[in-house]
């Protein structure tokens, strides 16, 4: 028996102290299109998060990022990858504007989860880079989606946005996805040696821009 349709749907929201700022957090589940369906008990990795730092009701231009979740690298503080640092550096830059939003992807790994991703990690050990890892294991290099930052940027009103961004992949999807992007903002933080030749593959093999 198929699945039953469902849709997203704004499923809590609360304003937040942190160490950047006041921040909204507005999170997402996918719940039955049917309303006489019964709700639906959905594993984490399927709620997604809107963080929104400041008055976007205008829709205008709005600073954003569409992030992607990195389990090792925001909680543990891995050096092996600069997600934390894009993620730390994007909110001080909308806060200090005083208007933005982050959209968080609950898609580890470049969209391959947690598990894989750290027997990837494995791989690269023993000398493959994060895209030979990724395609030794079956996968493409990048296995992400955008099309549900499309949907919460469209909840929020939000009609245009200022893109934190140096994957021109990303960019391309989520205008096919019907978002405006009005601005491409370069958004590289600093290197290190544990993490310049992975910014480099980005360079080299997956396109990313300056």
């Amino acid at each position: 028996m198929s699945a039953s349709p469902s849709v997203l749907y704004r499923y809590a929201e609360s304003e937040l102290p942190s160490v950047h700022g006041p921040l909204r957090l507005v999170v997402y589940r996918f719940v039955p299109a049917d309303p006489l369906s019964p709700p639906l008990l959905v594993p984490m990795q399927d709620e997604h998060m809107a963080i929104v730092v400041g008055d976007i009701e205008d829709g205008e231009q709005v600073p954003c990022r569409v992030h992607s979740e990195c389990w090792t690298g925001e909680t543990l503080g891995s050096l092996k990858c600069d997600c934390r640092a894009q993620l730390d550096a994007a909110l001080e830059s909308m806060v200090s504007k005083g208007r933005g939003v982050v959209v968080y992807l609950r898609q580890e790994g470049r969209g391959i989860g947690l598990g894989n991703k750290v027997r990837a990690y494995a791989l690269q050990n023993e000398g493959k880079d994060t895209v030979e890892a990724n395609t030794e294991l079956g996968f493409l290099p990048d296995q992400r989606s955008y099309e549900i930052a499309a949907q919460i940027l469209r909840d929020l009103k939000v009609k245009s946005v200022a893109l934190y961004t140096n994957n021109p992949d990303k960019l391309r999807e989520l205008q096919q996805a019907g978002v405006t992007v009005s601005e491409r903002v370069p958004h590289w933080v600093s290197s290190h040696e544990w993490n310049s030749d992975y910014l480099a593959v980005k360079r080299a093999k997956l396109g990313h821009q300056s």
